[in-house]
């Protein structure tokens, strides 16, 4: 019999059973792949690390059960709230055409802050209700969907020098789950060493030229219509120490 490959962990990473790609932000707010692939055991460690509210930023017809998921005896855990705020409209004719076959770039971000600031100013009101210890954000692989919300909450936080190595960590913990999964992704497969410096090379210039183009998260989420006072609380939130 062949034996499985085992899950080599990263830095930062947060210990849910059964979840991938998973790890503090900054302040009260974390990331993860999909929900999902928490045990029923994952989701009582996230609501005993304080979690109250997850956010799943992905589009309807992506939130689903899959072959080699988890099977729950409860789906969720008391306590915990599920928030479906897709980031994205599937008819936007621009963005399909650019994201294909989805958003997988960090060359991407300033698209989808053109396009969808009404989406996201619906997450970042959300966020900044976080009760308790915390949030969780996730899409489907904790990248990129994932990334553009954990790049704001570090400019918010004034931890911008931080931003490159946390999506670092974000594309290598993706690329363990490609190393050891028991399903095969339609488009994408486990990356060798010199590979993924070149893919995470390539997506720092990228966050690079997002970020000059953005200027500040809080001036961008004000121009998209999000409140001063709803502001404020974030930046309290997105600054408390790492619990």
């Amino acid at each position: 019999m062949r034996s499985v490959p085992e899950y080599r962990p990263l830095p930062n990473d947060m210990f849910w059973e059964g979840a991938v790609n998973a790890r503090w932000i900054t302040g009260a707010f974390y990331r993860m792949g999909r929900h999902e692939w928490l045990t029923d055991l994952g989701w009582q460690q996230m609501r005993g690390d304080g979690i109250a509210r997850v956010i799943d930023l992905r589009n309807p017809g992506e939130i689903k059960r899959r072959e080699h998921d988890p099977v729950l005896d409860h789906e969720g855990v008391e306590g915990v709230q599920v928030l479906e705020l897709p980031l994205e409209t599937s008819d936007n004719e621009r963005f399909a055409s650019v994201a294909v076959p989805y958003m997988n770039h960090t060359n991407m971000y300033r698209l989808v802050c053109e396009e969808f600031g009404d989406q996201l100013r619906a997450v970042f009101e959300a966020l900044s209700e976080t009760a308790e210890h915390g949030t969780v954000i996730h899409c489907s692989a904790g990248r990129d969907r994932s990334g553009l919300i954990a790049t704001l909450l570090l400019d918010l936080a004034g931890r911008r020098e931080d931003i490159v190595a946390h999506d670092e960590l974000a594309v290598r913990g993706i690329n363990e789950w490609h190393r050891v999964s028991p399903r095969k992704h339609p488009y994408e497969s486990y990356q060798n060493e010199p590979e993924l410096r070149r893919n995470i090379a390539e997506r720092a210039q990228g966050l690079q030229e997002f970020l000059q183009w953005l200027g500040s998260a809080r001036d961008f989420l004000s121009s998209c219509g999000m409140q001063s006072e709803d502001l404020d609380q974030l930046q309290n939130l997105v600054r408390q120490p790492k619990p």
